[in-house]
């Protein structure tokens, strides 16, 4: 057990440090090898380089359509025109609420949360350069609009994490709605308001907006797309998600091919751009892989059973035990939805009848346990990983804000939602 600790304690200071997961992410996998006595060189060819690999082979084609579509937005200047649509709807001051909404809306409707990411910074770099708000405050704001509410809390998203109850508790995606709006209320507000008092603070100390690279924004040639068409995009891969029930990397490519059609007067910026993207998405994907890899060698290792089995059986009713069991495993992973797989597959039936014996509402269950697995956001998250990938900013810029709205604040959410199921406010 120490040596897990130890680990995970190795990998998220010298996260925090800012060096490279690629290589902190073996040295932590082999600190947690050694300590716990396996094979250092078995653990990375085989469990921390399955897991690598695994993720890569799964997640790779939506973080290259991904990467492309987001980077063919920005490149076209349809980014900048929603950017600024949104400017005008929610005020210019208000560059973090446009984000928060933009993410948000995507998340909700079922948009891969990686993808959400891509497409989001170009949009959020527009808003941010016209309102002066230094970037350390893009990645918390893109984290409180795609990784939390919409994630876990409000009734219907479509996010995996509100997915995998279902097949355990025999509920639906609506599953506790007065709860999930409260426990999303909560993340929401408290998230913006901390933001907000974030980017008035540095502004306060003289950090405004700067451009990526030091360099000046570059005025583009021509006009700006028209807002309707600038939208379309976006919708049709929302659409084609909720409505078609097309698989995302069929909904990505729609969007890739109408901001093409749509844009073909720029055509001589596809090129560059599908290659910019392409690289963007290497480094994200191959980044993550390395927190995932690092996971795999902490679940293989031989004190993880008995971490499992002691969380699994905490005392002090159900839904606390429920909770702290998926947002431990899914800190310790690095994952939201691989702790909440963890902790299902080893007692979601057993919490499902215990349930059922006492008189409690399974939809209880359902949303306290996607809660608990998004208020996990440890320095090796690899998610958080994917964002720092894309938004060229550290944890030593942006991990601060991230832990408040995305880890500390839905924890707060989540302890609200337990007590209200003592009530039966659900």
């Amino acid at each position: 057990m120490i040596a897990i600790i130890v680990g995970l304690i190795a990998l998220m200071v010298m996260a925090y440090l800012g060096w490279s997961i690629l290589w902190i992410a073996p040295v932590a996998a082999a600190i947690v090898a050694l300590l716990s006595g396996m094979d250092i060189f078995d653990a990375f060819t085989s469990d921390f380089m399955t897991g690598f690999a695994s993720f890569a082979r799964d997640f790779f084609p939506v973080f290259l359509f991904g990467a492309v579509f987001g980077k063919l937005m920005e490149v076209t200047g349809s980014a900048r025109t929603v950017a600024s649509f949104l400017s005008k709807i929610v005020g210019k001051e208000r560059a973090i609420l446009g984000v928060l909404l933009g993410a948000a809306i995507l998340t909700y409707g079922g948009v891969s949360l990686f993808v959400v990411v891509f497409v989001m910074y170009p949009l959020a770099l527009n808003l941010f350069r016209q309102a002066d708000i230094s970037r350390k405050v893009i990645p918390g704001t893109i984290v409180l609009g795609a990784f939390t509410f919409t994630m876990t809390a409000l009734p219907g998203t479509a996010q995996v994490q509100n997915y995998i109850p279902t097949e355990f508790f025999n509920t639906t995606m609506m599953a506790a709605p007065i709860m999930g709006i409260v426990t999303g209320l909560i993340m929401a507000v408290g998230g913006y308001f901390y933001l907000s008092y974030r980017a008035n603070k540095l502004t306060k100390a003289g950090e405004g907006f700067t451009e990526p690279g030091g360099e000046e924004a570059k005025e583009e040639e021509g006009q700006d797309p028209n807002v309707i068409l600038s939208f379309l995009p976006l919708l049709a891969v929302v659409i084609s998600i909720n409505v078609l029930n097309l698989e995302m990397l069929s909904a990505l490519l729609i969007g890739i091919v109408l901001t093409f059609v749509l844009n073909f007067k720029s055509f001589k910026k596809f090129t560059g751009a599908m290659n910019d993207g392409a690289k963007g998405a290497v480094t994200a994907v191959v980044n993550t892989g390395a927190a995932v890899g690092f996971g795999a060698v902490v679940k293989n290792a031989p004190a993880f059973p008995a971490i499992k089995e002691a969380l699994l059986n905490i005392k002090g009713g159900l839904t606390i035990s429920d909770a702290l069991s998926t947002q431990v495993l899914a800190m310790i992973t690095g994952s939201a939805s691989g702790g909440m797989n963890i902790t299902l597959n080893a007692l979601g039936s057993e919490y499902y009848q215990q349930a059922l014996d006492m008189g409690l509402n399974p939809e209880i269950l359902h949303r306290v346990t996607a809660l608990a697995s998004g208020a996990s956001i440890l320095p090796h998250n690899g998610a958080l990983l994917t964002v720092f990938a894309i938004t060229g900013m550290t944890h030593k810029d942006s991990y601060k804000d991230i832990f408040f709205v995305g880890l500390l604040i839905p924890f707060i959410a989540t302890v609200v939602g337990i007590l209200m199921s003592y009530i039966g406010l659900v």
